[in-house]
């Protein structure tokens, strides 16, 4: 049996006196790739921000995993093409902050092993400022994985990218999920990712969530239950 992530009790968030949801119950368990999906302002994000520990909810608990360690992907960060990290040394900062370049040689190993599981081998050495959309992006994952989380956020971390990079993206989270059993949270828009690469969904409304098996959350689409 699969050991329980995270364990959502009926859980409320709310802003001021307007609920963003309530009475939400999920268990995420180690392993799992789980889309949060949901119309505008169903409370994906706040989700996300709530089991991060930024938001504190109006009712309910969130029990997390003893060990759980969390590796995060936002949709967009502001690196500008002036930026001059290079994209192995960005990377390198999850494990020294501003102590560069005053890495283990562990630490310079694991870098090179994730530029190499997320495909970035050809540009380590480029300025991140000059790389393009996708590959910024695909550090972001790198950079979030090297420390060897056991769960992955993406939110919404893929919605700014091209499809065929989007494809690029979720193929090698979907091999990371299966290799090393690592737990993935998708939030996202896209249906077609949705209902190819995770295997989960919640999908949130503001009084009656609903989770379940992916190809449901399919089935329920085609039946017009479910609009996101």
């Amino acid at each position: 049996m699969s050991k329980e992530m995270i364990k959502v009790n009926d859980l409320s968030v709310a802003f001021g006196k307007q609920p963003v949801f309530q009475n939400l119950n999920v268990t995420i368990n180690q392993g799992e790739f789980l889309a949060v999906v949901g119309m505008n302002g169903a409370g994906k994000t706040t989700l996300i921000r709530t089991i991060l520990g930024q938001l504190k909810p109006k009712h309910g608990t969130i029990i997390t995993d003893s060990d759980l360690k969390i590796g995060y992907v936002p949709q967009f960060r502001n690196i500008d093409s002036d930026y001059p990290l290079s994209v192995s040394d960005f990377i390198g900062l999850n494990f020294t902050g501003l102590k560069w370049p005053w890495m283990s040689k562990t630490e310079k190993q694991r870098i090179q092993e994730v530029i190499a599981e997320v495909g970035l081998s050809k540009i380590a050495n480029r300025p991140l400022g000059k790389a393009s959309g996708g590959e910024k992006q695909k550090t972001y994952l790198a950079q979030a994985l090297v420390d060897r989380p056991n769960l992955l956020i993406l939110d919404e971390s893929t919605a700014s990218l091209d499809p065929n990079t989007k494809e690029e993206l979720l193929k090698v989270v979907k091999k990371i999920n299966q290799e090393q059993h690592l737990t993935v949270i998708f939030v996202s828009h896209d249906m077609e990712l949705v209902t190819q690469y995770p295997d989960h969904y919640l999908w949130l409304q503001p009084d009656a969530s609903t989770s379940g098996p992916i190809n449901e959350l399919a089935a329920q689409m085609k039946e017009g239950i479910v609009n996101v």
